[in-house]
C-alpha cells in the first residue's frame, strides 16, 4: 500500500467555498490538498453551469482580493449600490430604497455568476505550488491525534494536520464524523436564471414580496445591448415544477407578472434551473482534527446574500487562525477557537433567514411585512444598524 502523503490542509470540497479558504491557506505558505470530483466550469453556456449568482459583500471581496482572485473575476462583477424592498400586497405597493452610500463609500457588493467564482478561484489555487487539487471524493476518513487520515476514492492516501469539510449540506465528513445536523424544510423551490429588461436596472437589487418567498432581481452586464438580471424565484415547490415546464414565452409572462413590474417586460435568456429549498445547521462545526465549513456547517435561504457571505467569513476565520497559531492547527484548543468564532454568527444567521423566509411566505402576514420594511427603512439607527448587519457586523 502506498505511503499516506502528508500535508497540512486538506480541504474537501471544491466550491467557491472550499476553493477560496485553499487559496487562504495556501498563500500563508501551508501545503493544501484539496479533493472535488467535479470538473470546473469555465463558460456560462456549459450545461453544467451552475446558474445561481451571488452578491458578494464587502468582506467577501476583501478576502478574495487578499488570496489574489478578484482581478480574475471583476469583469463580470455588477456593483449593487442599493437594495429596493417591494411588498406588493399593498396598492400601491410598499417600496423602500436601502443604500450603501448612507454606511459606506463602496457598493454593498458584487453580483457574480456561481461559475465564474468557482473558476476564477480554481485558477488562482492551481497557480499555487503548495496547493494541490485531486479530482476524487472523500472515501474514509480517521482522526488521529497528530493528523487526520483520509483515503480518496481514487485510493490516494493523506495525512492532514487539519480536514475541512467543504463539501455542502450532504457532507460526507460530518456524516463520517457522526456530527448532526438540523434540516428545516419549507416545501420551496427557488427558480434560477436570468433576463434582459426593459429598463435599465442601475446597479439596484429588487426583493419583490408577495407571498410564498421573495422574487429577487440581482444586476448583471447588459446582455445583447439589454440589461439584465439574475433572478431567484422561491415558491411552493409544486407550482414551480409547473411553471418549469411552461415554454420561454409563457414563462418570461408568469416572471413579468410575479415582478410587480419592478423593471418592465421580462425576457428569459438561457436556461432554467431549480433549487430545493432548507435551513441546515450542525450542531457542532468541529470534530478531532477536523473543521466544517460552509454548506457543510450552515445552510440558508438565498435571501440577504447571506449564503456563500457567511461561508466565506468561515474561509477568513481559518486563515486567522492559521496565521496566528500556526504551530496549533487542528489541535483541541484552535478548534475550540474556530468554532467559538463561527458558529455563533452562523446558527444567528440562519435563523434570522429562517424567520424572514417565513414572513415572505405567509400570505397572512403581509400586513406585517409591509410595516415591518417602512419600520426597517424609516428609522435611520434601525436601518443603517441593518445594513451593517448585512454586511457582516
Amino acid at each position: 500500500m502506498d505511503t499516506p502523503l502528508p500535508t497540512d490542509i486538506l480541504v474537501v470540497g471544491g466550491g467557491p467555498a472550499g476553493l477560496a479558504c485553499a487559496a487562504a491557506l495556501g498563500t500563508l505558505g501551508l501545503s493544501v490538498a484539496v479533493a472535488d470530483p467535479r470538473p470546473v466550469v469555465a463558460a456560462a453556456d456549459d450545461p453544467d453551469a451552475d446558474l445561481r449568482s451571488t452578491a458578494m459583500l464587502q468582506p467577501a471581496r476583501d478576502l478574495l482580493e487578499a488570496v489574489g482572485a478578484w482581478d480574475r473575476m471583476d469583469a463580470e462583477a455588477t456593483p449593487l449600490e442599493v437594495m429596493r424592498m417591494v411588498d406588493a400586497t399593498r396598492d400601491p405597493p410598499v417600496a423602500r430604497d436601502f443604500r450603501a452610500d448612507d454606511i459606506s463609500d463602496r457598493p454593498f457588493g458584487w453580483n457574480l455568476p456561481a461559475w465564474a467564482i468557482r473558476k476564477a478561484l480554481s485558477e488562482r489555487v492551481a497557480e499555487l505550488e503548495n496547493v494541490t487539487l485531486r479530482a476524487s471524493g472523500l472515501a474514509a476518513l480517521l482522526p488521529r491525534s497528530a493528523y487526520a487520515r483520509a483515503t480518496l476514492e481514487d485510493g490516494t492516501r493523506l495525512d492532514a494536520r487539519l480536514v475541512v469539510g467543504a463539501d455542502g449540506r450532504e457532507s460526507k465528513v460530518r456524516d463520517l464524523l457522526g456530527l448532526r445536523a438540523r434540516t428545516v424544510g419549507y416545501g420551496q423551490t427557488a427558480l434560477v436564471f436570468a433576463v434582459t429588461h426593459e429598463r435599465p436596472h442601475d446597479n439596484v437589487s429588487t426583493e419583490v414580496h408577495r407571498s410564498g418567498g421573495p422574487f429577487t432581481l440581482v444586476p448583471l452586464p447588459d446582455r445583447d445591448g439589454r440589461p439584465c438580471s439574475a433572478v431567484v424565484w422561491m415558491d411552493d415547490a409544486d407550482a414551480q415544477a409547473r411553471r418549469m415546464e411552461l415554454d420561454p414565452g409563457a414563462f418570461s409572462a408568469k416572471a413579468t407578472e410575479r415582478s410587480a413590474d419592478a423593471q418592465g417586460a421580462l425576457t428569459l435568456v438561457g436556461r432554467r434551473a431549480a433549487w430545493p429549498i432548507s435551513t441546515v445547521v450542525a450542531t457542532r462545526m468541529t470534530g478531532p482534527r477536523t473543521a466544517l465549513m460552509a454548506e457543510a456547517a450552515h445552510a440558508m435561504p438565498p435571501i440577504g446574500a447571506q449564503g456563500l457571505n457567511t461561508s466565506l467569513r468561515d474561509a477568513a476565520a481559518l486563515r486567522d487562525l492559521c496565521e496566528r497559531r500556526p504551530d496549533e492547527i487542528g489541535t483541541p484548543g484552535w478548534l475550540d477557537a474556530y468554532a467559538r468564532a463561527r458558529h455563533p454568527d452562523a446558527v444567528m444567521r440562519a435563523a434570522g433567514i429562517d424567520g424572514l423566509n417565513r414572513v415572505s411566505q405567509s400570505g397572512g402576514l403581509a400586513g406585517l411585512r409591509a410595516t415591518g420594511i417602512e419600520l426597517l427603512h424609516d428609522v435611520a439607527p434601525l436601518r443603517r444598524l441593518a445594513m451593517r448587519m448585512g454586511l457582516g457586523a
